[in-house]
């Protein structure tokens, strides 16, 4: 802020909104259209193609602030929890959800099936970040 700036209150309102919003590093959804009656301090994720208010704003977090939408451009490494689909995702140049497991079934050799299942938990979490 700067001496003498009008409207301080505003900028600083604005910012502890966003801290508030982004503090939990949850969103409510991820979809490509606000919501119909959002709530002020709701955060979404905005996916492909974005419609209406969040056109062009493609992979940001939407944060409804004092009724309108702001965004904010993911970091890479930032993990955000969709409780949507109560799934984490890890920003990484573009979103990653973690990978859905299958769990082994089926055939004759046990040790095939479970060094793969063992091959799906480490590549998951590794995209999620959990393992370097």
């Amino acid at each position: 802020m700067l001496a003498g700036q009008a409207q301080k209150e505003f900028f600083v309102n604005e910012a502890l909104s966003l801290l508030d919003a982004l503090h939990a590093r949850a969103v409510t959804a991820s979809q490509a259209a606000p919501p119909a009656s959002p709530l002020d301090g709701a955060c979404y994720r905005v996916t492909a193609t974005a419609t209406g208010a969040w056109v062009g704003q493609e992979g940001k977090l939407a944060v409804r602030i004092a009724g309108a939408w702001h965004f904010i451009p993911p970091a890479d490494g930032m993990v955000i929890y969709d409780r949507a689909v109560g799934a984490l995702v890890i920003f990484r140049t573009q979103w990653q959800p973690a990978a859905v497991v299958a769990a082994a079934s089926g055939g004759t050799v046990i040790d095939v099936q479970a060094r793969n299942t063992l091959t799906a938990l480490i590549t998951a979490l590794k995209t999620m970040g959990v393992l370097a």
